[in-house]
């Protein structure tokens, strides 16, 4: 087994570690040493069984630990790239021909399809489906229950909405925000605001950050 370290000490980390321990009753994979705080809250308090351990000197002090992001981790704090690892409920379905980057988080009853590209640090709530020919850029963010048609290409830095639904062959820009149950039937521009059905463009999303 292997030494992880969940960098985060909120919800999300917290659902996480019952993900972890999904694994190890598939087949015993990591030996979950805590969390870590990325703003000093929490320190030493039980999160979900687990305790936080302290802010970012943690990854110098278990500095032989896999790595692996929740959604609520600064993006602004990195982590080295060849200490992260990717998280994977056993009850997701994934493709043999998909390939999933570094960092990445995929919740309990997903898919992904066959030839799906997943970059790095894609965050994958519970019931997604990701399917055929699909691609997810870096740190993008899919809510529960979103459905992606074949050959949905999807930029860095997006956020897609609960159970919003993305037609086949559409492209999202770089930046761009997807709202709950939003429609989206042509391609979004980069840092775009979109929501209804079908879905519209409501403001540029770096406008308001």
């Amino acid at each position: 087994m292997y030494d992880l370290l969940i960098l985060g000490a909120g919800v999300h980390a917290a659902e996480m570690a019952e993900i972890v321990d999904r694994v190890n009753r598939v087949e015993p994979a990591w030996n979950l040493l805590g969390f870590v705080s990325p703003d000093g809250e929490k320190i030493g308090d039980m999160l979900n069984g687990y305790k936080v351990l302290g802010t970012r000197e943690v990854l110098d002090r278990h500095a032989g630990a896999f790595l692996v992001k929740a959604f609520e981790w600064p993006r602004e704090e990195e982590a080295p790239r060849e200490r992260m690892t990717s998280l994977i409920d056993p009850s997701a379905v994934v493709s043999r021909t998909a390939r999933i980057g570094v960092g990445c988080v995929i919740y309990p009853h997903c898919y992904i399809g066959l030839n799906a590209r997943l970059g790095d640090n894609v965050f994958v709530l519970s019931g997604c489906i990701i399917n055929h020919d699909d691609v997810i850029g870096d740190y993008s963010t899919l809510a529960s229950g979103v459905s992606l048609a074949g050959y949905v290409h999807i930029e860095a830095d997006c956020y897609l909405g609960q159970s919003c639904t993305v037609r086949q062959s559409q492209h999202i820009g770089a930046g761009s925000m997807i709202g709950m149950g939003a429609v989206v039937v042509k391609d979004v521009p980069p840092n775009s605001v979109m929501a209804g059905n079908p879905a519209r463009r409501l403001r540029d999303r770096v406008s308001i950050v």
